[in-house]
């Protein structure tokens, strides 16, 4: 089954200083507004974190067939997927470790280490020593059908966060919370036709397979560029698998077989920032080539305050304040989105000093 999809029409949830969720209806977001975020509060103080819960398909306690629990009274499972030398994950295990200390709730922890077969075994051992509630942050969409058999048999609710999982919401699991990636993928265009002119040759430094980021990332780039600056072309792609070794490594080979490339999109900061090593390596210029990334961390942000990056596109990694209120409403019978999206900002040359501090 395919991930489920946003609608254009969403909802407003504001996440404050008061617990809970307080869904207020929106206006229709369209295309011109992708380059330019309605608010930037995602990136500073988390209980200020803003977000969109998409399309008004919502999902109820009784609709997915699980008990009314106390949160305060529950155990909450958390599977991290990837290993936490990447800041966007050490971010967003702290994000979800402060909040259930916040609210008192306990936590079990599994790190997969970049393995999906020890996420699955992962997730099956946190329900296995008593987590009533699941928070997972998938390494992969597709594989996912052991856990989820398990989690209904004991009806669990299960919240994915960051990457979707190819299953059905409000029947295999609850609510899938993240970024837009698509949106990602057009505002991260916006800034390389703004960098680049608009013409010239570019390259794609491609996420890791099998995950609907990259996917969606990349679609979204590759639509907008079309539409907006045919005079760019895209005549490397290769994935970087979202690690700053591979990204370096794929640069140095893009530098010599199309010494001419203009810029680069990064579809995450790691990648970006083994692109700029590439280019220092061999002896470029800061912004000879233009690179534009995709998460936020202090040193991509730094890498623009430095001439080598010319945007980053926030990808919020603080997810905790936004799983636990969403946890806490459908635990108390509240309907919840079904696709919560999470409010994003970005950096460029015009904020990369003043707001460097709001990087994680």
């Amino acid at each position: 089954m395919k991930p489920h999809s946003r609608t254009t029409t969403r909802n407003i949830l504001a996440l404050g200083l008061v617990a809970g969720l307080a869904l207020v209806t929106g206006c229709t977001k369209s295309e011109s507004d992708d380059s330019a975020p309605a608010q930037t509060t995602g990136s500073g103080d988390a209980g200020k974190q803003v977000a969109e819960g998409g399309g008004g398909k919502t999902c109820a306690i009784g609709d997915y067939g699980a008990d009314k629990l106390d949160l305060k009274n529950a155990v909450v499972g958390f599977s991290q997927s990837e290993k936490e030398a990447n800041p966007f994950r050490i971010a967003e295990t702290a994000s979800i470790k402060a909040e259930a200390s916040k609210r008192g709730v306990k936590l079990l922890t599994a790190n997969a280490q970049s393995q999906f077969s020890k996420q699955i075994s992962d997730v099956q051992d946190l329900i296995a020593k008593g987590a009533k509630l699941l928070v997972i942050a998938p390494l992969n969409s597709d594989g996912w059908e052991p856990v989820l058999r398990s989690a209904q048999a004991k009806k669990i609710p299960i919240i994915t966060i960051d990457r979707q999982i190819n299953a059905a919401p409000c029947k295999d699991y609850v609510s899938f919370i993240g970024s837009d990636f698509v949106a990602q993928g057009r505002r991260a265009a916006d800034q390389l036709i703004e960098a680049t002119g608009g013409k010239g040759e570019i390259a794609i430094l491609l996420g890791a397979a099998g995950n609907n980021v990259t996917t969606e990332r990349t679609k979204g780039f590759e639509d907008r560029v079309k539409a907006k600056a045919p005079g760019l072309r895209i005549v490397f792609k290769q994935t970087g698998e979202f690690t700053r070794e591979k990204g370096q490594s794929v640069t140095e080979q893009l530098i010599q077989s199309k010494p001419g490339i203009k810029a680069i999109y990064a579809e995450n900061d790691e990648m970006g920032l083994g692109a700029v090593n590439a280019l220092k390596g061999a002896g470029k210029k800061p912004g000879a080539v233009k690179i534009v990334t995709i998460d936020g961390t202090r040193n991509a942000v730094q890498g623009i305050a430095d001439g080598w990056i010319s945007a980053v596109i926030e990808s919020n990694p603080r997810f905790g304040p936004l799983a636990f209120a969403t946890l806490d409403s459908f635990t108390q019978g509240k309907p919840v989105g079904e696709d919560i999206v999470i409010q994003d900002s970005q950096y460029t040359e015009a904020n990369a000093k003043s707001d460097l501090n709001k990087a994680y």
